[in-house]
């Protein structure tokens, strides 16, 4: 029997739970990264991208070519870019609800 939809969802989520994870899809939206590339704009270790890496090709999210002694990483979908686009459109309303929300108990706070 298969997982319910709304279980794979989650898993699919969680995997995006990560800020390295985050880092690296916003910088392979832009283009090809190799791993050398991607080390100092991450600012992990090597160990560490490379754990971040192996979850993201899990869940087909990126993929990888060899080219000599380097790897690159690409992601596998331009609606992985979509995502983090919409991401991006949530929170920045969120934070923005949350300024007015701030502004007014400011201006509404007793002196």
């Amino acid at each position: 029997m298969s997982a319910p939809l709304y279980q794979l969802k989650a898993e699919f989520f969680k995997t995006l739970g990560h800020p390295v994870r985050i880092r690296v899809l916003e910088l392979l939206s832009v283009r090809e990264h190799a791993v050398a590339e991607l080390l100092p704009e991450v600012g992990v270790e090597a160990a560490s991208l490379s754990q971040q890496l192996a979850v993201l090709r899990k869940a087909n999210l990126v993929i990888t070519r060899r080219e000599g002694a380097n790897v690159y990483y690409r992601l596998t979908s331009d609606e992985v870019v979509e995502l983090l686009r919409v991401a991006r459109s949530i929170l920045s309303g969120v934070l923005q609800g949350q300024a007015e929300l701030l502004a007014d108990l400011r201006a509404n706070s007793p002196r």
